[in-house]
């Protein structure tokens, strides 16, 4: 398998999941600004959209949506406990949280990158980011991961997104229990190996 990633960015989830299930993958980075890959490819030629992640399966397939690759992965590993068996309620939970971190969290820090956005949009998402970081502590109340005491998918996910705080001045100081969350995925070896890897660790 190969996994098209961007250092930091959203593609550091699959990163994370990959490096937690122990299967054999190769890496290559992509210029979002270019679209050139590390090895002077055309990005949009091998995945259209444009931006990252994308995976390039065994068989051929490309995959793209971090969501959908990191579930993909973990149901190559069932015994590694990443995601709930398929067809369980549980799996339904963790596809909720998928979405909620990808629609209620991660677009809302995207305005924060982007040098033309007004200072009222960028308020006006911030409000909404500590709206949701309200939700996202509360569920983190009793247990060390978002569905439990288990780590899972949805925690690189939410790891990941959630490290873009101090690149854009968010605040995350109201929110104690996500702050332990953050240091406590950070910890775990293969998230360290995956932010060494994309040269965001000495």
């Amino acid at each position: 398998m190969k996994l098209y990633f961007s250092p930091g960015a959203c593609s550091m989830s699959p990163h994370i999941v990959l490096l937690e299930s122990g299967l054999p993958f190769t890496t290559e980075s992509v210029d979002l600004r270019s679209k050139q890959t590390a090895g002077g490819a055309d990005y949009t030629a091998i995945n259209p959209k444009g931006y990252v992640p994308a995976l390039q399966t065994d068989e051929g397939m490309l995959l793209t949506e971090g969501p959908a690759i990191v579930q993909y992965l973990a149901d190559l590993v069932p015994e590694k406990q990443l995601a709930p068996p398929p067809g369980t309620p549980e799996r339904y939970q963790l596809m909720a949280m998928l979405n909620f971190i990808g629609t209620e969290v991660h677009k809302n820090f995207s305005p924060l990158f982007r040098p033309d956005a007004s200072e009222d949009v960028k308020n006006w998402v911030r409000a909404n980011l500590k709206q949701r970081y309200a939700q996202v502590e509360r569920m983190l109340e009793g247990q060390d991961y978002l569905t439990g005491n288990r780590f899972t998918v949805a925690d690189a996910y939410l790891f990941t997104v959630t490290s873009w705080a101090s690149f854009v001045q968010f605040d995350l100081s109201a929110f104690p229990r996500v702050l332990a969350f953050q240091k406590r995925v950070a910890s775990r070896p293969a998230v360290q190996q995956a932010l060494r890897d994309e040269g965001l660790l000495n």
